[in-house]
C-alpha cells in the first residue's frame, strides 16, 4: 500500500463500486504475481472466512483472473484496466437510473393527473437563471417567456435557439442584444420612462414569468442578490399566468 495514505485509496475505490474487502484483496493482489486464497488472507488481512466470497464478487466485476491449478492461484487484471471497467458499470448504472427517474418524472407530470398545490421559493438571481435555463431544458413542447434582458443570459438565449426547430418559444422582452433568431416569436415592448428617482425601483420590480409546456411557471421578481422567484405547477397558479401572458402577448402583437 502506498504508505502516504493507504486509507484513501482504498475509499476511492469504493466510491467505484468496490467494498472495503474487495478493495483490500485487489490491492493485495496487485503487489504479487498471483497467489492462493490462504495467500490473500495473509496479505490483505480480510478474513479467512470471507476471501472466496470477496474473490467471487471481483472476479464477477471482471476484476481478478483465476488459474485451473490445484490450489487455484488468482491474479489482479492492471489498474488502468480495472477502474475502466469500474468506470463502464458506473455510467451504465447512471444511465439506467437517469431513465428510470426520468419516467417517473415524466408520468408525475403528464396533464390531468393529481397534483399538490405547492409553490417553491427560489433565492438569489445566479441560482434563479440555473432554474431557468433548466426548465428550458426540461421542456418538450412549448416555451413562453416574459423576461428583463439581463434574466436572458446567453447561454439561456442558446437553449433557447437551439431548441426552436422543434417546438414553438414566444419571448417579450424590452430589449435583444445580438441577432434576432428566425424561429423564435421575439416581441420589443420598450419600458415606459421612468425618473431617476425611481432608478433603485426598476431594478426591484423588474424580472419575468416563464411558461414551460403549459403546465409549469417561474415568476421572477427583481434582479440581484435579492430577488426571489416563485415556481409551482398547480393548476390555478398556471392558469392564472397563463392568462396574463397571453393579455400581454395580444398587447405586444398590436404594438
Amino acid at each position: 500500500m502506498p504508505s502516504e495514505s493507504p486509507e484513501r485509496v482504498i475509499e476511492c475505490l469504493k466510491s467505484l463500486g468496490m467494498t472495503k474487502y474487495e478493495a483490500s484483496v485487489y490491492i493485495a493482489l496487485l503487489k504479487v504475481s498471483s497467489a492462493t486464497a490462504s495467500t490473500i488472507h495473509e496479505i490483505s488481512g480480510v478474513p479467512r472466512a470471507s476471501v472466496y466470497t470477496v474473490i467471487d464478487q471481483l472476479l464477477d466485476k471482471g476484476l481478478v483472473s483465476v488459474s485451473q491449478s490445484a490450489p487455484k492461484r488468482f491474479a489482479a487484471i492492471p489498474p488502468q484496466e480495472a477502474t475502466t471497467k469500474l468506470m463502464g458499470r458506473i455510467e451504465k448504472d447512471a444511465q439506467e437510473a437517469g431513465e428510470s427517474l426520468s419516467k417517473i418524472f415524466r408520468e408525475r407530470s403528464i396533464p390531468g393527473s393529481e397534483s399538490e398545490e405547492l409553490i417553491w421559493n427560489i433565492y438569489g438571481i445566479e441560482k434563479i437563471k440555473k432554474r431557468f435555463s433548466d426548465l428550458v431544458s426540461e421542456a418538450t413542447q412549448e416555451i413562453k417567456i416574459i423576461a428583463h434582458p439581463q434574466i436572458l443570459s446567453d447561454d439561456i438565449k442558446q437553449n433557447l435557439t437551439s431548441k426552436a426547430n422543434a417546438m414553438r418559444i414566444e419571448v417579450i422582452t424590452p430589449y435583444w442584444t445580438g441577432a434576432l433568431p428566425k424561429k423564435m416569436s421575439v416581441y420589443i415592448i420598450k419600458h415606459p420612462e421612468v425618473s431617476r428617482e425611481f432608478d433603485k425601483v426598476k431594478d426591484m420590480i423588474a424580472g419575468g414569468i416563464c411558461i414551460i409546456d403549459g403546465r409549469s411557471v417561474m415568476v421572477i421578481v427583481g434582479l440581484g442578490e435579492e430577488a426571489i422567484a416563485l415556481f409551482s405547477e398547480s393548476e390555478g397558479f398556471v392558469r392564472f399566468f397563463v392568462r396574463y401572458y397571453n393579455l400581454i402577448l395580444d398587447w405586444a402583437r398590436k404594438d
